[in-house]
């Protein structure tokens, strides 16, 4: 499924554990950006529908595309207005490109677990070591887990420290 909220748990646990170091809208901006693809290629009914983004370079082309488009947002904001939601203005550049590598790469890691149309290493090899290496049902939970820890220790730490990196 397109945009799953399962990538986003590992994502929130991650920025919970690290928030100073690790932008949770730069981890899910990238997982959205490569699953345009995959929904592109549902609607139009083509096959792969995991294609070129679900692939480690692929990935890394949207790590780069998020740090551009950051970037470009950080420069516009600085001569015009942008509205500061969930204070992205505050974010400096390694934070995003750590969010937005982590994000990208782990996508194609779950991505390549569950689906059978994932060539992750393509065009070095067709192979995908990593298909069902774990059960659906184990991945969604792990998923699903690190989502809701990710979530009570971020808001625990905005409850009892004030700080204010909750989403950022």
């Amino acid at each position: 499924m397109p945009v799953t909220p399962f990538h986003f748990g590992p994502g929130a646990a991650l920025h919970a554990v690290a928030p100073k170091h690790i932008s949770f809208i730069a981890f899910c901006t990238a997982n959205v950006l490569i699953d345009i693809e995959s929904l592109c290629n549902l609607v139009q009914q083509r096959y792969p529908v995991h294609a070129f983004f679900h692939t480690y370079i692929g990935a890394t082309l949207v790590i780069g595309a998020v740090i551009g488009l950051f970037a470009g947002c950080k420069w516009f904001a600085e001569r015009y207005w942008l509205p500061d939601m969930f204070g992205w203005r505050r974010l400096r550049m390694r934070q995003v490109a750590t969010g937005a590598a982590l994000g990208a790469w782990s996508h194609v890691v779950f991505d390549s677990i569950m689906h059978h149309d994932i060539q992750p290493f393509w065009p070095f090899s067709i192979a995908n070591p990593l298909l069902d290496l774990v059960p659906l049902w184990a991945l969604h939970l792990g998923c699903a887990v690190a989502g809701l820890i990710g979530l009570l220790v971020a808001v625990g730490r905005w409850y009892i420290g004030g700080d204010k990196s909750l989403l950022d």
